[in-house]
C-alpha cells in the first residue's frame, strides 16, 4: 500500500483538496443544524400533543370557569407558536437556490427559443 501523498496548495490538486475541506465543513454546520432543528421539531411535537391533550380535557369540562377559559386561550396562543415553529424553517432559501436559478436560466432560455421560432414562422 502506498503512503498518501501531501500536494501544496499551489498544485491544482491542493486547490481541490481545500475546496474539498471547505465543503466538508460546510456539509458537517449543515448536519449539526439538521439535528438541532429535527431535535426542536421532536420537542415541539411532543409539547403540541401535551397542549392538545390538556385542551381537550378543559373543553370536557361541564361548567368551565373564567380560570379555565382564560387557560383555553393561552392554550390556543401556545399552540399557534407551536405550529409556527414546526412550520418555519423546513424550506430556506439554499433548498430553492439551485432549483430556482435552474427555472430561471432554462425559462429564459425557452423564452429565447419561442422568439426565435416565431420570427423563423413569419
Amino acid at each position: 500500500m502506498k503512503p498518501p501523498q501531501h500536494f501544496s496548495n499551489s498544485s491544482p490538486e491542493g486547490n481541490s483538496e481545500s475546496e474539498f475541506a471547505q465543503e466538508l465543513e460546510e456539509v458537517e454546520r449543515s448536519l449539526v443544524s439538521l439535528k438541532e432543528r429535527y431535535t426542536q421539531v421532536q420537542s415541539d411535537k411532543e409539547h403540541k400533543a401535551q397542549l392538545q391533550q390538556r385542551r381537550q380535557d378543559l373543553q370536557h369540562n361541564k361548567n368551565p370557569t373564567p380560570e379555565i377559559k382564560a387557560e383555553l386561550r393561552q392554550i390556543k396562543q401556545q399552540l399557534e407558536v407551536l405550529e409556527i415553529n414546526l412550520e418555519s424553517q423546513l424550506f430556506s432559501w439554499r433548498s430553492f437556490k439551485k432549483p430556482f436559478w435552474q427555472a430561471v436560466r432554462f425559462g429564459g432560455m425557452g423564452v429565447i427559443i419561442g422568439w426565435i421560432l416565431k420570427s423563423c414562422v413569419r
